[in-house]
């Protein structure tokens, strides 16, 4: 298993023509570099500019991205009533969207008929799979990267399937 550092991210999008899928299926991360920002959202002092800041390097490599006709999705499946994690990433949401990414949520209660993978994972160009491995209670594991056709396929379809119940970001009500 490897971790991928800043550059080895910006490598799998620069490589990116089509689309890069995120999948994310967990209702906590215990990221380490997010906890000082969740510490401060849950005192007030967090807001759109705070959050922009934070991410800065991840959105930039987002607009970029976009820039250059990818499409970039993602899908969050979250139980309902969402956690405060799920409601951390809710606020932070739009800078996500304003650089070019497409959200939505799905309440885990609408995926049960779904095969989904074991793991989070972006699928980039439909054709290479990078798992997102953490521990039981979200610490940071690492990333697992798959070129395997039959998982890119398997993966892919799943995404869309979740993307096809999911509700756009502007539409989904926390609960």
């Amino acid at each position: 298993m490897e971790s991928l550092d800043a550059d080895g991210w910006a490598g799998l999008f620069n490589a990116c023509r089509q689309s890069a899928c995120h999948l994310e299926m967990r209702d906590s991360y215990a990221v380490q570099e997010e906890q000082s920002d969740i510490e401060k959202w849950r005192a007030g002092e967090w807001g759109p500019v705070q959050d922009a800041e934070s991410k800065a390097g991840w959105l930039d490599l987002m607009r970029a991205t976009a820039a250059r006709g990818v499409k970039l999705r993602r899908v969050r499946i979250v139980s309902e009533p969402v956690t405060e994690y799920i409601r951390f990433e809710h606020d932070g949401t739009p800078q996500n969207i304003a650089a070019g990414e497409d959200v939505r949520w799905l309440p885990r209660t609408r995926a049960s008929t779904l095969s989904l993978p074991g793991n989070d994972c972006w699928i980039f160009d439909g054709q290479t799979v990078l798992f997102n491995h953490f521990t039981g209670d979200g610490n940071w594991v690492g990333n697992e990267l798959d070129a395997d056709p039959e998982v890119a396929t398997r993966c892919a379809a799943a995404f869309e399937e979740a993307w096809k119940l999911g509700i756009p970001h502007s539409e989904y009500k926390l609960n």
